[in-house]
């Protein structure tokens, strides 16, 4: 017995070379798009969490200006977070209980969707969303 080999069997040399490059492209794949989704989760999550901090400080405000308090908060909550691209508006407020809306909208880069276009796929488009939240 040779190096683990049995009688009368033939070596097949390279089968897990070819089997690795068969495979890897699919893996890494679906560990770009895993990642690409992370992302997308993450952003939202954190767009959320901006707006209602947002809507939350513009509600305490007594008198008018309440809608501007709000989006300058969302606004530094958004920019603390370092993944995505963010833009906030909001509007409502001027007397006290009037409801106070903040809109944030994210956008996340879609890193796999230029891999995709080698293969025909239209993929290019961003991963976006927009979060909506209201406080009195």
């Amino acid at each position: 017995m040779l190096l683990g080999r049995s009688k009368g069997s033939r070596p097949q040399r390279g089968q897990s070379l070819a089997e690795f490059a068969v495979v890897a492209p699919v893996f890494l794949l679906v560990m770009m798009a895993m990642f690409n989704l992370a992302m997308a989760g993450f952003a939202a999550v954190s767009a959320s969490n901006a707006a209602n901090y947002g809507a939350r400080r513009g509600s305490v405000v007594q008198g008018g200006g309440a809608a501007a308090v709000a989006a300058a908060a969302a606004q530094q909550q958004a920019e603390t977070f370092g993944v995505g691209e963010y833009d906030v508006s909001a509007y409502g407020g001027g007397r006290r209980g009037a409801q106070v809306v903040v809109v944030v909208d994210w956008t996340v880069p879609n890193f796999i969707g230029g891999l995709m276009a080698y293969v025909g796929a239209d993929l290019s488009n961003d991963f976006s969303g927009s979060i909506t939240s209201s406080f009195r």
